[in-house]
């Protein structure tokens, strides 16, 4: 049971996070607590401090584990880069403004003066959500919000955005294995002009791998690579063709 002094607006204000969440708490004082920043808390205990430095712990496990089990050709370094940006403050913070969780977070008169809420009060508000869906259902429920939303972090980083150089990796593999240099061959380009995807494949000594879209070409050869990797290895390519 919520506490009992819980006014209608505060019970109005959680059940309309709930429904962003997409999970229905058990406990609404977990949920509370989770959106009290330390400025709106009658004490350090009862602000979202303790569940963030939790959620910080569960969101960095649940993304390692991804790694580890998605992605079997990455060696350690690789997956530390990755996770490095998609767990970053920076990460956080965008889903909880795309998400418009800021319109939810309890705060003091301290904040309640800035036009803008700084990111480290964002990034933390994620990571304590994290750590109250976890308490209040577990690690299968925390497990689901952070794939939800971290998921296509996941996926955008590897793709190239994490320092993994898959056509650089590809070239020495290519040299090694055939005793060629990769090529990159578009095949197809799609949207208006403005947000443009293109479908991109690699190839090698006159073999054509399974090609990959992506948001730009630099991307899309970065998948193709990845591809052609997994490909080289008798493994599936990860990134679908159409």
């Amino acid at each position: 049971m919520p506490d009992p002094r819980l006014t209608r607006d505060d019970l109005d204000l959680l059940d309309h996070c709930q429904r962003v969440l997409g999970y229905e708490f058990r406990d609404l004082n977990q949920l509370r607590e989770a959106l009290t920043h330390s400025s709106g808390a009658d004490s350090r205990g009862e602000s979202n401090e303790r569940l963030e430095f939790l959620g910080d712990a569960i969101l960095g496990a649940v993304v390692c584990e991804t790694l580890y089990l998605e992605f079997p050709e990455y060696q350690e370094g690789d997956m530390t880069r990755i996770k490095s940006v998609v767990v970053s403050r920076r990460t956080c913070a965008k889903i909880s403004r795309m998400l418009g969780f800021e319109e939810f977070l309890i705060t003091g008169k301290g904040m309640g003066g800035q036009e803008k809420t700084p990111d480290s009060v964002l990034a933390n508000l994620f990571e304590s959500l994290v750590g109250a869906i976890y308490l209040d259902g577990g690690m299968a429920a925390a497990r689901r919000f952070i794939l939800e939303h971290i998921g296509p972090e996941i996926d955008d980083t590897a793709g190239g955005h994490s320092g993994v150089n898959f056509k650089s990796t590809l070239q020495q593999a290519a040299q090694r294995k055939f005793g060629a240099t990769p090529s990159y061959l578009m095949l197809d380009e799609k949207g208006p002009d403005h947000s443009k995807c293109f479908k991109i494949a690699a190839s090698i000594a006159g073999r054509r791998f399974a090609a990959a879209w992506g948001p730009n070409k630099k991307d899309a050869e970065q998948r193709a690579a990845r591809n052609a990797l997994a490909q080289i290895d008798g493994e599936p390519p990860p990134f679908e063709t159409d």
